[in-house]
């Protein structure tokens, strides 16, 4: 394993960090969800000279962390041991925790060293291997949206959003939205969250008040590695609740955890550089978009429809597409226009990118990028024509295009188990496994008696 190479990277970790005497080992699974084990000082040199044995079922579960046996990683397999290496460079000190403990990124492989093409983050690599045998570079950003919620629910037994740190003051009724003063309540955690990634060597940039109560979003710098723009958001992600837990808040990363408000998008910023380093995206002509950002833009909306399940993974995620809303409800695009699904922002040539404005923060970001660089490589490939350009309120205007996206979580399982394009994408090991995880997921919200069942039927019928 070449992971072997990196023992130096721990070695130098324990000298520098004497007072840390434990380790989050982290992997994560097709959900995003990050699983493994918390290991001692004494264990960390060991582990990256030998890795770290876990069962084939951690990569079959299910978002509750229940076997998922259609996946085929659990008894038919005898759920037989696979191995967790360190990845490079992701030994990281973790800000604000007591006592002092650091945290490790793991993929996973069998028990012989090979790459096991369940793990997502393995299917984005090989997918950035192969782009750059054909000359592409592929440069990426996350934009993270998320909530700060109270610990406890409402008078209804809904979220609330959080007090203030500062002032102890709640925004229920107002968005507050680019509100510099309301972030100034917010500041201890925010200081701490900065803190945080600044340890971790994740790039944190902007932060903002969003466009609802409690809500709030946070940039990351442009990154020359896809991988690492997924590694840093994964990340964040776990940097945020753990500094939220801190200052007695809870950090909600649903795509939709309010009813009446906007929801949360993970928007993905992708531009393609070729061997001189040239924006392949770049026009000639300022008056119109370049050919190739043309078939890019077609490929993305050709496969959008099939690909929605990546985008919006659960039952939650599709109360977030609501016309007005700031979510994408067709596979448009339009230059600077923020109502399409594939926004051009604004830039020179050199920095010209997509934003791919789809995907819900419950997302996993392996597959997201996994996804839209697929379907980009297949627009500019096959030459696919993207539709008209979008301008003004795409949501009060009628769609023209022949490319329909699935209206519901179920017809969206359906598509993607059936869609040729994403069993390629994805490959057919964890296309299977992911299609059976949504499909069990599925089940389970279906059949389940909610409060809402309740409240409409008991004393109506």
């Amino acid at each position: 394993m070449k992971t072997k190479n990196y023992l130096s990277e721990a070695h130098n970790f324990l000298k520098r960090n004497t007072q840390v005497k434990s380790f989050d080992i982290v992997m994560h699974d097709c959900n995003g969800v990050g699983r493994g084990k918390i290991i001692r000082r004494n264990e960390l040199l060991n582990l990256y000279k030998s890795g770290r044995q876990f069962p084939l079922s951690l990569l079959g579960m299910d978002i509750t962390g229940e076997d998922t046996p259609e996946t085929g990683l659990i008894l038919e397999q005898g759920d037989g041991d696979i191995k967790a290496w360190p990845i490079p460079s992701s030994l990281k000190l973790l800000h604000n925790s007591k006592p002092p403990r650091g945290e490790l990124f793991m993929n996973m492989y069998d028990i012989d060293g090979n790459k096991l093409l369940t793990d997502p983050r393995n299917v984005l690599e090989n997918k950035i291997q192969e782009l750059k045998k054909d000359g592409i570079s592929c440069f990426g950003a996350f934009e993270l949206e998320f909530f700060l919620v109270s610990n406890e629910l409402d008078e209804y037994g809904k979220l609330k959003p959080a007090k203030s740190i500062i002032g102890k003051k709640a925004s229920i009724k107002k968005t507050d939205v680019y509100s510099v003063d309301h972030l100034h309540g917010m500041m201890p955690l925010i200081d701490d969250i900065y803190k945080a990634t600044k340890l971790a060597k994740v790039d944190a940039e902007t932060i903002i008040s969003e466009y609802a109560p409690g809500q709030y979003e946070l940039t990351l710098k442009h990154q020359s590695s896809l991988l690492k723009a997924a590694d840093d958001i994964l990340r964040l992600k776990r940097i945020i609740r753990a500094q939220a837990r801190a200052h007695g808040v809870t950090a909600c990363f649903m795509a939709k955890p309010m009813e009446n408000i906007t929801g949360s998008g993970m928007h993905f910023h992708i531009s393609l550089y070729d061997k001189k380093g040239k924006n392949i995206f770049a026009e000639k002509n300022k008056e119109k978009i370049s050919k190739k950002l043309n078939y890019a833009l077609g490929g993305l909306s050709k496969y959008m429809g099939e690909s929605m399940l990546i985008f919006a993974p659960n039952a939650n995620s599709w109360r977030r597409f609501v016309l007005g809303s700031y979510a994408p409800t067709r596979p448009n695009w339009g230059i600077d226009n923020r109502s399409v699904a594939f926004r051009i922002p604004t830039s020179n040539s050199h920095n010209r990118r997509i934003e791919h404005r789809v995907s819900g923060v419950d997302a996993n970001p392996y597959l997201v990028a996994l996804t839209v660089v697929s379907a980009i490589k297949k627009g500019l490939t096959n030459k696919i024509n993207a539709d008209k350009q979008t301008t003004g309120n795409s949501y009060l205007k009628k769609s023209s295009s022949k490319n329909k996206i699935p209206t519901d979580w179920n017809s969206s399982i359906n598509l993607s188990k059936k869609s040729l394009f994403l069993k390629e994408t994805l490959g057919p090991e964890l296309h299977k496994a992911f299609i059976a995880i949504k499909e069990m997921e599925y089940n389970k919200v279906a059949s389940a008696v909610t409060e809402l069942d309740i409240e409409l039927y008991l004393d109506s019928i």
